[in-house]
């Protein structure tokens, strides 16, 4: 016990020092980074499990699995974007009745986000498991990668329903301004993540040696452990909010209110992951190298984007419960300190990350180092677009203001990626539609790739710091109707 104060001690002397140098504010930065540290400390492990995977399965089967990694991945995340739609709303909708102190119905609204999370994750773990082959063949022709790609995605998904769950019942603590539960979870589960899946893909002891399939399965089961960890623990009543079966089971009010935050932000994340479609496309063209040089850069410069994840978790819940309860002067000073604390916190990584580029890229058994390290040192440019982002975003959905973070993702992606990354493809090249024949290309190779993916991070940061600058936020939630004062 005194081990971990004086390492939490030792911890928020960060945010001690951030306002001796003028950056941010001690107490006002000091609660963001209390919420967010539990969340971070989550999402660095959840990061480091996907690093391994890619690691592990480079090493063992080389570049065109790391290739159908990435692709079987992408479907997967149809399923997370959609997860998202409910999960956003959760800590939205819960945050600000918590701050309005209305506990029942908060409860009320986490059962409301069980059954949706259940209608939307069964039917795409049914169609992934049939059409998992074709689906990871539209990105790709090369063989290899299409099988290796299939084989993760149809079992992993098998897993979409706990995955689901597990979100919404990590958001719901977190909109109640508990994320250390959610970090005691994923402390269980995710290194029994990392354990399963060296053993099943090298086949260690007496496991058998699965390759791939392995890496899905071991994925598989852990989220199925920690969706039933947090079941228990919110059929407990133990805990700030609790999973009632008896009483009411639906309200389409608290329905409406979850949708119309999570869908602008599901939409957002699906538009994402459809834009990251025809990017890796183009990535395709200019071989599985690419794919797979691509996909490392992506995994390894996600430890410093990580942080957003938990800054934006504090925003949400920080600026949801001073909204709750009518201070909006205060939601807009922790959405401001925030984003400050959050800045600091990520291009600290990021500097590490770059330099450190060229070892870490060779660790991973690739045939692209080079390749690798440049992709590296691209995403470490675009850490600071993302932090902005991601945090500026956290805020607006705090407030329950979540239609400019989805422009902002038709803007950067379609707008400013897309058209980007298509001058990589060679000179002439052309795809057919409708009968059509569509020119694209101007030869421009790799450049035009990195360009596209540092416009695309500030684009978004832009928009969503323009949104949270403006105050409209203010007016969209007091015309939702949650929070102090609301009605039933």
């Amino acid at each position: 016990m005194a081990v971990r104060r004086r390492i939490r001690d030792a911890l928020f002397l960060f945010p001690a020092l951030l306002d001796r140098l003028g950056i941010a504010d001690r107490e006002k930065a000091g609660e963001a980074f209390d919420l967010a540290l539990p969340v971070m400390v989550t999402g660095a492990l959840r990061v480091l499990l996907r690093v391994a995977d890619f690691l592990m399965v480079g090493i063992a089967l080389g570049d065109a699995a790391i290739a159908g990694l990435e692709l079987g991945f992408q479907y997967y995340f149809i399923g997370f974007g959609l997860s998202l739609a409910v999960s956003s709303g959760t800590i939205s909708v819960v945050s600000r009745l918590q701050g309005a102190d209305r506990p029942d119905r908060a409860d009320l609204a986490v059962k409301q986000s069980l059954w949706l999370a259940l209608a939307i994750s069964l039917p795409l773990t049914a169609v992934a498991w049939v059409y998992a082959e074709p689906l990871v063949g539209l990105l790709t022709g090369d063989e290899a990668a299409i099988r290796y790609g299939a084989t993760y995605l149809s079992i992993v998904m098998l897993s979409m329903a706990p995955r689901f769950w597990s979100m919404v019942a990590s958001r719901a603590l977190a909109g109640s301004a508990d994320t250390r539960t959610p970090m005691y979870v994923r402390l269980t589960t995710l290194p029994t993540n990392v354990a399963l899946n060296a053993a099943l893909i090298f086949g260690l002891g007496a496991a058998p040696e699965l390759g791939i399939a392995g890496a899905a399965i071991g994925t598989a089961a852990a989220n199925t452990l920690a969706a039933a960890v947090f079941f228990v623990l919110l059929v407990s009543g133990r805990y700030a909010v609790t999973l009632e079966f008896s009483g009411r089971q639906l309200d389409l009010g608290l329905v409406r209110e979850i949708l119309r935050v999570g869908v602008p932000l599901s939409g957002m994340r699906l538009l994402q992951t459809f834009g990251r479609f025809p990017f890796l496309f183009i990535l395709g063209q200019l071989g599985v190298g690419a794919v797979a040089a691509y996909a490392i850069g992506r995994r390894v410069i996600l430890l410093a984007l990580m942080p957003a994840w938990g800054y934006s978790t504090a925003a949400s819940t920080l600026v949801g419960q001073y909204v709750g309860s009518g201070d909006d002067e205060n939601a807009a000073a922790y959405g401001w300190q925030t984003l400050r604390i959050a800045l600091a916190t990520q291009l600290i990584i990021a500097v590490a990350l770059v330099v450190a580029a060229r070892p870490v890229a060779a660790a991973f058994g690739t045939d692209e180092i080079d390749l690798t390290v440049q992709f590296i040192r691209v995403f470490g440019l675009a850490v600071a677009g993302f932090s902005i982002s991601r945090t500026m975003r956290g805020s607006l959905r705090g407030a329950g203001d979540t239609r400019w973070p989805l422009y902002g993702t038709i803007l950067g992606t379609y707008v400013v990626r897309l058209p980007i990354a298509s001058l990589a493809l060679p000179a002439g090249f052309a795809v057919t539609v409708l009968g059509v024949s569509v020119p694209f290309g101007a030869g421009m190779g790799y450049t035009a790739v990195f360009v596209a993916i540092v416009a695309d991070f500030y684009v978004k940061a832009a928009v969503n710091t323009g949104r949270f600058r403006s105050g409209k936020w203010r007016e969209v939630a007091r015309a939702s109707g949650v929070g102090a004062g609301a009605d039933d």
